[in-house]
């Protein structure tokens, strides 16, 4: 039985806790449609792992069911043996969705979008410290976005938006690391940068979970893969997940040899 621990004490048990993620026959519906049926699976820390599947295989269902945004029809959901609510108050988590709900004409800078990582940091008025200051620039730096900082958000082309809003989950500085289709529309350049920054985050100890379809990405990028149709199709090392017979379960259509 865990034990609820708050503060500091709780953040500190939490981050030597040998599973970021624990989810238990977890299924989710949206009225009649069923997003997710009886998911299990585990997420040992400092993993880089691929979430795959098609178009409404439940793989943004999932990601919100671990950040608590959608309450399971039954299951559970731990992270780092915390509720996902706990988890998020402790600031262990963050989430770079497929999409951005911004407005893009909003006059809002790139540094002020990192900053709002730092939020969950600052006090209840949001007064910037000196920390927070250091936290957004190592976070530009490591996007390559230092140049462009000050430049207004809807301004930047589609892959360094992506790389703004990633900077912004760095800023956060948390342990677990949610990024929903983070290469779609990007550059080559963008996805290159963006790739070296996750092996480098889940390097430090830190674990990595991000959604995607593109099969050929997930060997050369992650050390482990959930392969996703609603329900777990195979999870492990990505060579024994993404096997023919895996994806077309998966699919849904024969692949040809």
């Amino acid at each position: 039985m865990l034990r609820r621990r708050t503060g500091t004490a709780a953040r500190s048990a939490a981050e030597s806790h040998p599973l970021a993620i624990e989810i238990a026959n977890v299924s989710v519906r949206y009225g009649q449609n069923v997003a997710l049926s009886g998911v299990d699976f585990e997420l040992p820390r400092g993993e880089l792992c691929g979430l795959v599947g098609v178009n409404g295989s439940g793989k943004s269902t999932l990601f919100k069911s671990i950040m608590g945004l959608v309450t399971p029809l039954s299951g559970t959901v731990q992270v780092f043996g915390h509720t996902s609510l706990e988890a998020r108050r402790l600031g262990l988590l963050s989430y770079v969705p497929q999409s951005e709900a911004v407005d893009w004409d909003f006059p809002l800078s790139v540094r002020e979008v990192v900053m709002m990582g730092r939020y969950g940091h600052m006090n209840f008025i949001r007064q910037v410290t000196a920390a927070d200051r250091r936290a957004v620039d190592e976070a530009l730096e490591r996007v390559d976005l230092t140049d462009l900082q000050h430049r207004q958000i809807g301004e930047l082309s589609g892959g360094q938006r992506k790389r703004a809003f990633v900077a912004r989950g760095l800023a956060q500085d948390c342990q677990l690391l949610l990024l929903d289709e983070p290469f779609a529309g990007v550059d080559v350049s963008s996805e290159r940068l963006i790739s070296d920054l996750l092996r480098d985050y889940a390097a430090s100890g830190r674990t990595v979970l991000i959604s995607t379809h593109d099969l050929a990405s997930v060997p050369k990028l992650c050390s482990s893969a959930v392969l996703l149709q609603r329900r777990v199709v195979a999870a492990g090392d990505p060579a024994a997940v993404l096997t023919i017979e895996n994806i077309e379960q998966a699919f849904g259509s024969r692949i040809k040899e």
